[in-house]
Formats: structure tokens, C-alpha cells, sequence
């Protein structure tokens, strides 16, 4: 018994995190107070993008959180999808902004890349890891959705750009290829390769030191919610492959979608 007791785990106090009232949030704010102070003392003009940022920090996670909080109140399938639908179709347009409009019908294909990668990654973890009683539980389908899709638009944004950019900087390679018996997919498969590796680098980068320089968000939140510390690492690992996946995926489906754009039906860059 005293053996067992040695061994035993320390499981530290939860902190209570359910009672914030609104003098917590009044010194949460005391902290955007002092960045935009700091940015006046600097001269550095960023009074006004901080204090719009943190405005609308506060009213879209609030508006969020009240949402959520019907959606987790009686889980309903078609309510899921819609919120579901709703962050694809905001993700999506944010991805194709980032990307330019150098290249014409680009929204079906962020929109189709997200969209595939997202419902592929889902599965897998539903099927195989979360194992949840119902496909639609909104506990787990809408924050794991929330992930994916927002480091997925980062990923696409990301190669989406940089391959769109290299395309118009290399265009007379590109065609000297092309004029040498090259495919378009052989004259551009070097750019494809390095922008799908570029839009890799913060999954890469993240996971490289995680643990080590850095704490992420969400096994912070679990050991503040009083977790297991190996039990928020198990959650943290399976956040970073599944970003790590959805973003490969993404990013793939997307470059080569913009590589099918740019061609005519006689091989001739069109941008």
C-alpha cells in the first residue's frame, strides 16, 4: 500500500476556471491596454489595429461561445452541418484573398481542397482515435473542425501564393520546358514541390519544439482545466498530426489545382 502510494501520480488542484466574473475580465483587457499604451510610447501606430483587433476578439468569440452553446444544448445533425458549413465557406474565402486573383475559378478549388482534406482527417480520427458514440457529436466534431480548417486555410494560403508568385517569376523557364517536349505538370513540378513545403514549415517547425520552447494552447487549457499532464499531451500530439495531415492534403489538392488552371488545352501557360 505505501508502495502504491509512493508511485501514485500527483494530480494537481484544478483551477477553477468556471466562475470568471467580470472583474477578471476587466484585468484580461488591462493587457491589450498596455500593448496599445506601448505602441503610443513607441510611436509605432498600432493604438487602432490593436484596439479593433481586440473588439472583434471579444465579439466573435462571444457571438461563438452563445452559438455553441445552442448547437451543445441538444445536438442536432443539421444544425452541426450548417456551423459546419459556415466556417468552410468563411475559410474558404479567406484562403482565396490570400492567394490573389491571378488565377480565375479559384474558389471551387480552395474551397474543394478544404472541404476534401477536412472530411478526410475527420474520419480518420473519428473512426480510429475519438471513437464518438455519434458521427455528430458537437463536443468533438466542431473543435477538431475549428483546427483543421484554420490551419488547412493557412496551408493553402500559404502554397497558394507562393506557387501563383513563382509561376509569373518563372514563366520564361517554364515555357523552355515546355518548347523542350516537357509536360505542364513536369515544367512546373519543382515550383509545386517547393510551395507545398513552404506552407509545411509552421506545421514542421511546431512540432520540432514542442515541449521543449513551447506550451500550445491546447495542452495548456487541459492542465489548466485539471487534467493529467499525459493526458493533455495525448490530446496536443493528436491536434499537431491531425494539422499536420489536413495541411499536407490541403496543400497538395491545391497546387495541383492551380497547376491544372494555369494551362490551356495546348500546354501554353495562360498567366
Amino acid at each position: 500500500m505505501f508502495l502504491n502510494n509512493a508511485i501514485a501520480p500527483h494530480t494537481p488542484k484544478a483551477v477553477d476556471l468556471t466562475n470568471l466574473d467580470p472583474t477578471n475580465f476587466i484585468w484580461a483587457l488591462g493587457l491589450i491596454a498596455i500593448a496599445i499604451g506601448l505602441s503610443a510610447t513607441e510611436k509605432l501606430g498600432l493604438e487602432w489595429p490593436l484596439a479593433i483587433a481586440a473588439g472583434r476578439t471579444i465579439l466573435q468569440l462571444l457571438g461563438v461561445g452563445f452559438v455553441l452553446e445552442v448547437v451543445f444544448a441538444g445536438p442536432n445533425p443539421a444544425l452541426i452541418v450548417a456551423v459546419l458549413a459556415v466556417m468552410l465557406i468563411i475559410a474558404t474565402r479567406v484562403a482565396k484573398s490570400r492567394i490573389g486573383n491571378k488565377i480565375p475559378q479559384m474558389l471551387p478549388v480552395v474551397g474543394g481542397s478544404l472541404l476534401l482534406s477536412t472530411v478526410l482527417t475527420l474520419a480518420y480520427i473519428s473512426i480510429f482515435v475519438i471513437k464518438p458514440q455519434t458521427w455528430y457529436e458537437p463536443q468533438y466534431l466542431i473543435p477538431f473542425a475549428g483546427i483543421i480548417l484554420g490551419n488547412a486555410m493557412n496551408g493553402a494560403a500559404i502554397a497558394g501564393e507562393r506557387l501563383t508568385s513563382t509561376l509569373n517569376i518563372a514563366r520564361l523557364d517554364i515555357e523552355t520546358h515546355l518548347s523542350l517536349g516537357a509536360t505542364p505538370q513536369q515544367a512546373v513540378a519543382n515550383y509545386r514541390k517547393e510551395a507545398i513545403k513552404a506552407a509545411m514549415i509552421p506545421n514542421l517547425n511546431t512540432m520540432m519544439v514542442v515541449g521543449v520552447v513551447t506550451l500550445p494552447g491546447t495542452f495548456t487549457g487541459q492542465i489548466l482545466g485539471g487534467a493529467s499532464p499525459f493526458v493533455a499531451a495525448f490530446y496536443q500530439m493528436l491536434i499537431l498530426f491531425v494539422q499536420a495531415l489536413a495541411t499536407l492534403i490541403t496543400t497538395v489538392l491545391i497546387t495541383q489545382g492551380i497547376c491544372r488552371q494555369v494551362f490551356n488545352s495546348d500546354a501554353q501557360l495562360k498567366i
